[in-house]
């Protein structure tokens, strides 16, 4: 993480500065660091000298424009955020030490930050792979279980539920469901009212593979004992839960995620799936076919649009892709 690129400040081209070396005896010794995190402190300590040499000033004599400076070079030299982040921390352990020893009056990184890296594209299924996950059926499964890890992923995927709001689902509306925050399923309304960040509750509409798998699937559930598909007094919440587990208890987050990848290693799929892949395949499906962000927010219970605007950038890489592909003049000659 810490080697540069050819154009950068190459460190290890002359000797180190012996405050810098002072600092390296301190962390080796004293602090017992690990011989690992002493050479990247001294790769760091090497860069920060050679770029001290190179603009005229002394260690001690370094200001935050300078430390801004370099960091500017660096990044444009092609060294990411997080490696720049990485040196910074050097060096401001380096010039904390400097405060201690009454050898410098402020910490000239203190205050600096690394530019910030792009956040990564959420991980989404094509379409394809999505049906593949959603309609595979297990012979060899118990189908109790397959029918209810086939309702759970029409959920996920044909409404964009979070896991958490997955788990809380209760089979239908109770005064205890509305004071503890969980959601449910209204299947003549077609429609899951679901309880998301913030208690902030929203409804989705079911489509229609989604009730076909939940009518499949609550007419399985009550094999299990105490499993209720209406409220009584007194009636618990373990009882309500639209998602058991064989006994009886309401499934988990950790649950969903390992039925899950179990199940789409079994449909053939080449990534482990997980239940957030789910949420972010629905939404950029969605937005694929309607072209309208504001409703995926909606749907997606997004407090800011902002949030959803990251599906606008999976959308265009749809649209890229189609584009090389089938216009003429996006195909290179060989």
């Amino acid at each position: 993480m810490h080697s540069a690129p050819a154009s950068d400040t190459a460190p290890g081209a002359g000797p180190l500065d012996p405050l810098a070396q002072r600092y390296l005896d301190h962390v080796r010794f004293e602090k017992r660091l690990a011989d690992r995190t002493c050479t990247l402190y001294r790769l760091d300590l090497e860069r920060l000298s050679q770029m001290a040499q190179a603009s005229g000033v002394a260690l001690m004599q370094v200001q935050p424009a300078h430390i801004r400076r370099w960091v500017a070079q660096m990044h444009s030299a092609g060294r990411s955020g997080r490696g720049i982040a990485l040196i910074l921390s050097g060096w401001r352990g380096f010039y904390a030490w400097l405060g201690r020893e009454g050898l410098i009056a402020s910490n000239p990184v203190q205050g600096v930050r690394a530019p910030k890296a792009p956040k990564p594209l959420p991980k989404a299924l094509g379409v394809d792979e999505a049906v593949q996950l959603a309609e595979h059926e297990n012979p060899d499964d118990d189908p109790w279980l397959d029918a209810r890890d086939a309702a759970m992923v029409e959920l996920l995927y044909g409404c964009g539920l979070r896991v958490a709001e997955l788990t809380g689902l209760d089979v239908c509306a109770s005064d205890d469901a509305l004071r503890q925050g969980r959601g449910w399923i209204d299947l003549q309304a077609a429609e899951v009212q679901v309880q998301g960040k913030g208690s902030k509750r929203r409804t989705v509409p079911l489509g229609r593979a989604a009730m076909q798998a939940l009518e499949h699937w609550l007419a399985l559930r009550s094999q299990v004992a105490g499993m209720l598909n209406a409220p009584t007094p007194g009636t618990s919440s373990q009882s309500l839960a639209l998602f058991p587990g064989r006994h009886g208890t309401r499934l988990t987050s950790q649950s969903v995620w390992q039925r899950l990848k179990r199940r789409s290693l079994q449909a053939g799929l080449a990534t482990p799936v997980h239940p957030h892949m789910l949420r972010h395949s629905f939404a950029s499906h969605v937005l694929q076919s309607s072209g309208d962000l504001r409703a995926v927010q909606e749907l997606l219970g997004h407090a800011n649009i902002t949030t959803t605007q990251v599906y606008t950038r999976l959308d265009f890489q749809h649209l890229a892709k189609a584009y090389d592909a089938a216009h003429p003049r996006a195909k290179r000659k060989n």
